[in-house]
Order: structure tokens, then sequence, then C-alpha cells
């Protein structure tokens, strides 16, 4: 009689496969992150991550309208100004690079698409940290909220559905969501980065956003051994008003991913980010890994465990590989 058990039944044909499949991944699930530069002419190709580029104005919209046509869920924009200063003032500027893009694309494509916005001054400072900083040099939470609030109002002035405080400063999404409420822009939600970890992989992003940053961000973004104070900040920012609640990086904090879906009663997201992604382009590269496969396993992986929306360079590309 042995064995009495036979779960490979369920696993016999591509339809009986499909047919029990616990985890999905659909195109919808995924959001595209997206860098436009400051006077750029043309894109302009980011070496550490292999497809991905600071793009044009005009490129942005083109490459926007493809991924939404794709069927991706959202776009998260992020700015490379040309100019940075020690408040990050380019973040607030209506005509900055970033505010104008949303504007691009929101004229482009209205309520067509999820449009999101980095709502954090790292890219738009000369220090690279991401609030401003105190006589010591050290990120002062409490000037930073004042910036964030006036960041958010020019973003979402400029058409922004959600916005992504991704600067885990204390009380960041409570004040962010009272300056919105306070403008009238009561509709306009907040994806806020709950538990962002001190991470290695960030290092291509920081060339994609050309950072200014010398030495680390540990006394603010959290330490890679802690879980429970992830679950922490996630409760806190629920409790300030988060629509949604992320979870960054991915990969290496699945557990994490996992504790935040059981616990939170608002929509979860994951950011696959970009030393994530370089790692597998790489590997792919020297023919190590069958590029498509791995893609979709990561993403499905990030799905498994309880992201019911993933951040993805692969967004649009995966999306066309869905049925």
């Amino acid at each position: 009689m042995f064995p009495e058990h036979r779960p490979r039944r369920l696993r016999g044909t591509a339809a009986m496969r499909r047919l029990v499949s616990e985890t999905t991944l659909r195109p919808r699930q995924l959001i595209l992150p997206l860098f436009v530069a400051e006077g750029a002419d043309a894109p302009r190709p980011i070496s550490s991550m292999p497809g991905v580029v600071q793009h044009t104005r005009d490129t942005l919209r083109k490459a926007a309208v493809e991924a939404v046509r794709a069927g991706v869920g959202g776009l998260m924009l992020f700015g490379v100004p040309r100019t940075r200063d020690a408040v990050g003032s380019g973040a607030t500027d209506p005509d900055g690079v970033l505010n104008a893009a949303l504007r691009d694309l929101r004229a482009e494509l209205g309520d067509d698409t999820v449009l999101m916005a980095d709502t954090c001054l790292d890219e738009f400072t000369d220090h690279g940290h991401c609030g401003v900083l105190d006589s010591a040099g050290g990120v002062d939470n409490d000037a930073t909220l004042e910036r964030y609030a006036e960041m958010a109002l020019a973003q979402a002035e400029a058409g922004a559905h959600l916005l992504g405080p991704s600067g885990m400063m204390d009380g960041q999404v409570g004040v962010i969501r009272r300056a919105l409420d306070d403008a009238g822009y009561s509709d306009t939600g907040i994806l806020a980065y709950s538990a962002k970890y001190a991470s290695a992989f960030y290092g291509p992003f920081r060339e994609a956003v050309d950072s200014q940053l010398k030495g680390d961000r540990k006394t603010y973004q959290q330490d890679p051994g802690n879980a429970r104070e992830a679950l922490r900040e996630i409760e806190l920012d629920i409790a300030e008003g988060a629509d949604a609640v992320m979870v960054k990086p991915a990969l290496s904090y699945l557990d994490v991913i996992k504790a935040a879906a059981e616990l939170s009663p608002v929509p979860v997201a994951a950011y696959n980010i970009s030393g994530e992604y370089a790692m597998v382009e790489a590997a792919a590269a020297n023919g190590w890994l069958d590029r498509q496969r791995t893609v979709l396993e990561v993403l499905l992986s990030i799905r498994r465990a309880g992201a019911d929306m993933i951040l993805t360079y692969w967004a649009a590309e995966a999306a066309s590989w869905l049925d």
C-alpha cells in the first residue's frame, strides 16, 4: 500500500497545477518605479541596473504609457535634480523635476493608473540624507517633518494619487496626513514605507538617483536584525493614517512581509529593490540563471509571503509575461 498519499497527482499536468495553484501573480499587483532626470536630453542608462534608465520628461511619458498598457497597477516616481542644497529645495519647488513629471503623467494618464511619488528629501539634498541636518550633523526628525508636509502638498497639487514617505522619520505619516487634510487633499492617500531597513542592497539605487550620501542611514532606518520593531513601526503608521504600508527590501525580509500581512488591516506592499534586481540581472547575463523563470519566481515568492503589491523594476516586462 505504500505510499498511501500521492501529492504528485496534483502536479501531473500544467492544467492541474494551474487549478490548484495557491498564489497568484497578476500585472495589477506590480508597481513600476521610474526615474526622471532634470535637464536630460536623452535617457541615461544606469550601469548597475541593466535596462533601467534616468528618463527625460518625454521618455518618461512614453514608458509610463507602455507600462499602463501592459497592465501594471501603478507607477512610483523618483526625481533626479540638477542642483541640490541642504534642505532639498527642489522637492517643494512646483517646477522641480519630480513635481513637473507628476503633472505630466497625471495629464497623460488621468486616473488610468495609480500615480505615486517618493516623498523624501534624499534625492534633493546635497548631503544625501533623508532629512535636514542639525548643528551636529545628525538628521533632525521634527524639522524634517515640516519639509515632508511641504513636499506632500506639492506632490498632491501636482497630481499624485498616493504619496510614499520613505524617510523613516518618527511621526511622518501623521504630519503628512494632517497637512493633506488641512489643505483639502483628503482623497490623496499615503503608502507608508513603514519598515525600511538599513540595507546593503540599495547600492544601485544610489547610482540611479546620483545620491550624495556619505556614511549611512542607520540612525533612522531599521536594523536588519529586528523584526518586532518593524511590526511596531507598521502599527504606528496605521494609527497615524497610512492607507497602505510597505516593507523594504523584499527578498531578505520575507519573514517581515509575512508578519506584516498577518498584522495589517490595510494593504501591504513590498519593494523588490535595486540590489535584488541587479543580482538577478548579473547572474542571467552570465548564463547562470534562466532570467524569465527567475524573475517570476522572485516576484511569486514576495506574493506568497503576503505582499498585496510589489514595487519592482521588472513590473512592465513581467506584466507582459503573465496571462
